[in-house]
């Protein structure tokens, strides 16, 4: 399904995220205003969490994407239960940051907890689920593939509708249809704490990104991060200036961006991502 358009859209969210390393994390003011980030290239981390890292590495997010493509090259379905040993081996030898959700999941293997998804409401799963496209044959299939996906490390009731949302957008995008009007056409088939955040972030549409991510939440969670990526959505029709208001604005700036990045292309040209952008570590 779209196979024409997965190998795109996978590079596209692990350009966003080596992109957003520079100010990843970074929540204070001063210092998103006061750095010596190019906002034109991809930077190194401000933030201690990505020590190590360096210009054109990922954050964790783009790790854990780069896994889940990694597994699926040769596979034409997905079986979560192999996955997620085949992630919990690549997690006992990594060095990158180990978030919240990453940690309990691990520690849910260990001592044999089922399901051993962390009760995480973290934005940033979301970002990691383009792989999937390549082994869902319909867009049911998709969908459910997501939910399996999601459940394995943010096994929240907030997560997996967080996800299907931004997967039900992701597929009438594909499919050609005016990204604001999809997000309008969803809203009625989600509960009011999803239209409250949705509404939002259409009615921040016209206002300035810095204030309004920082207004919403710049933080990890859905409650604040979902609005911001509708803002993003809605604001915007140009892929690199989205990633640098986005970028300065600071705080969990791959989750916002790399769901954001991926719906924005799914009917446009990759020529879209500034081919200074392309220096990644890895190569898809």
């Amino acid at each position: 399904m779209y196979e024409d358009k997965i190998k795109d859209l996978v590079l596209t969210s692990l350009v966003t995220d080596a992109y957003c390393l520079g100010t990843h994390w970074i929540y204070d003011e001063n210092q998103l205003i006061n750095n010596d980030i190019r906002w034109e290239e991809l930077n190194k981390p401000l933030a201690i969490w990505h020590k190590g890292k360096s210009a054109g590495d990922f954050t964790h997010y783009g790790d854990q994407t780069y896994w889940l493509y990694e597994f699926l090259k040769d596979k034409d379905s997905f079986d979560e239960n192999e996955y997620l040993k085949f992630w919990f081996e690549k997690m006992k030898t990594y060095t990158g940051y180990i978030d919240g959700a990453s940690r309990d999941t691990i520690l849910n293997i260990e001592n044999s907890v089922t399901p051993s998804g962390s009760n995480s409401h973290d934005l940033s799963i979301v970002g990691r689920i383009v792989p999937l496209l390549k082994v869902s044959k319909t867009k049911e299939e998709f969908l459910q593939n997501v939910e399996k996906f999601v459940k394995l490390t943010h096994n929240s009731k907030e997560a997996v509708k967080n996800a299907d949302f931004f997967a039900n957008l992701l597929l009438m995008v594909l499919e050609k249809n005016d990204i604001e009007k999809s997000i309008v056409q969803l809203k009625s088939s989600y509960d009011s704490y999803f239209q409250d955040m949705i509404q939002k972030g259409l009615d921040s549409k016209n206002s300035d990104t810095f204030k309004t991510i920082r207004e919403f939440g710049p933080a990890c969670d859905i409650n604040g991060g979902f609005s911001g990526v509708i803002h993003l959505l809605c604001k915007y029709d140009n892929l690199k200036d989205m990633l640098i208001s986005n970028l300065k604005a600071g705080g969990d700036t791959s989750a916002r961006a790399m769901i954001a990045s991926v719906i924005l292309l799914a009917n446009k040209q990759m020529s879209e991502i500034p081919k200074n952008w392309l220096n990644l570590k890895v190569k898809i």
